[in-house]
């Protein structure tokens, strides 16, 4: 069977495979090949240039051309060739020192550095430095901007409706009344302080050799300050040396950028649910598209498939962050290879939070409020204000007013007119009884619409 998006097995190369086209270009096998001949490259560059490495001439211009252009005009081609001589190797990236070997011997004067090629090294120098690029891009290029996009659309729909009053539901239960806006605000700096939390994650790597204690490099050249040497090359790359490791750099910030993933997704799992059950209770609506069909069978069901979509992939992205988050930290004394296969899922892992992020977009788009069922349901639960009425009672020093209002709610319905007769013969100031005259579920929403003021004001200072 010829392989393409409609015979892959993983539904993320097959049924969502333009979703992820952007994290293909990093996560891909043909990505990480790429990596790995940059940093190998980076670091024939960075031993060139150090004088006390007097084994090996500084590059000249035609020579650095020459190495640009390797990866410049990297191709399947060439990721091929590095595959087949893994076959022969079994050994990945002895493959890519093999491949880069064969390349030098094209131009003469490298032909004779080429030993130089993966100098001191072992495979987690290239690897954690390799992932450590992947990582940046993906989080810099691609998940920055779709959660910045998520928390402004949020943010957007509670400016919308934030004098919008709604009946809220603790347990499931009418009560207290709140906003569309302000209920919309509580998920969005949930979602900010994530979004916050994994800008500032340092990325970290290391160049120290098979232990990390630089014994290859020290043997061959005891004069040079290698730990400087190595800080200024990781530097070089955007990321933060880490001068204490074994032989692989311990992924401790990979656990807390993977964490971090994870608990944004919970939040946005928590909302596509809520989202779900106010439309189940009409609180939303879809937008009606006549070309869509909601149901094979019922004509009229609009079903909220997008949120539902959302809230699947999220989960299934979950439980493949939260095993890398807690696996990759762990590795048996100097090293195990279980890591190894474990980092080529957080691709995986972070295509099915991308999907999840585009449907949650979509779902959001063709959202509307039905303001009159959201306005039934508040003239409809009159007893929600028995809250108010027994504060009041309470700083009136009525004893018992906790008491007295729910044995009246016991014997009546709570509506307007119960409701106004019940307080004309309470022993309360005047004033007080004015302000529980006139309340309804509507105006009972306390400070619901500066508090989205206050949310706009957060957003507005976060650093997209």
């Amino acid at each position: 069977m010829k392989l393409s998006h409609l015979t892959a097995i993983s539904p993320v190369d097959g049924r969502y495979f333009e979703y992820v086209k952007s994290l293909r270009n990093i996560f891909s096998e043909f990505s990480l090949l790429k990596y790995r001949l940059i940093i190998e490259i980076e670091w024939f560059k960075k031993i060139s240039e150090c004088e006390k490495i007097n084994d090996i001439e500084p590059l000249i211009s035609e020579e650095k051309i020459f190495l640009n252009n390797i990866l410049n005009n990297f191709s399947l081609k060439d990721a091929i060739e590095i595959k087949n001589i893994e076959r022969k190797t079994n050994h990945d990236i002895k493959a890519v020192e093999y491949f880069l070997k064969k390349k030098f011997s094209l131009m003469k004067s490298l032909d004779e550095k080429k030993e130089f090629i993966h100098f001191a090294c072992t495979s987690e120098d290239i690897n954690n430095l390799s992932y450590a690029l992947m990582i940046i891009k993906t989080r810099n290029e691609i998940i920055i901007p779709i959660w910045y996009k998520i928390i402004k659309n949020i943010v957007s729909f509670s400016k919308k409706y934030k004098n919008f009053p709604i009946i809220s539901r603790t347990h499931g239960q009418p009560a207290t009344p709140s906003t569309l806006g302000k209920e919309f605000c509580n998920f969005s700096y949930r979602l900010i302080r994530q979004f916050n939390q994994l800008k500032k994650i340092k990325i970290l790597g290391k160049i120290n050799g098979t232990v990390g204690n630089y014994n290859a490099h020290f043997i061959s050249y005891p004069n040079v300050d290698w730990i400087n040497f190595s800080k200024e090359f990781v530097n070089s790359l955007g990321i933060e040396l880490n001068l204490f490791t074994t032989q692989i750099e311990p992924h401790d910030y990979i656990s807390e950028i993977l964490h971090c993933f994870s608990r944004f997704n919970n939040i946005l799992i928590n909302f596509n649910r809520d989202i779900w059950g106010y439309l189940s209770i009409n609180f939303f609506k879809n937008k009606y598209n006549k070309g869509k069909i909601g149901s094979s069978v019922m004509p009229h069901k609009i079903n909220p498939i997008d949120f539902e979509n959302s809230e699947g992939n999220l989960e299934l992205s979950n439980a493949i962050l939260n095993h890398l988050s807690n696996k990759l930290s762990i590795s048996r004394w100097q090293r195990d290879l279980t890591d190894s296969t474990s980092l080529r899922n957080i691709g995986l892992a972070i295509s099915y939070s991308f999907i999840a992020y585009k449907k949650f977009l979509n779902g959001i788009s063709n959202l509307e409020i039905n303001k009159f069922n959201i306005k039934s349901d508040l003239r409809s639960h009159w007893e929600v204000l028995s809250e108010p009425i027994q504060t009041l009672m309470r700083r009136n020093k009525i004893k018992n007013s906790y008491e007295l209002v729910k044995d009246f709610l016991i014997k009546k319905d709570l509506d307007p007119e119960t409701l106004k007769s019940f307080v004309e013969n309470l022993k309360i100031k005047n004033s007080d009884k004015n302000i529980l005259k006139n309340i309804t579920p509507e105006k009972y929403i306390g400070l619901s619409t500066l508090l989205v003021d206050c949310i706009e004001k957060y957003f507005n200072n976060i650093d997209k």
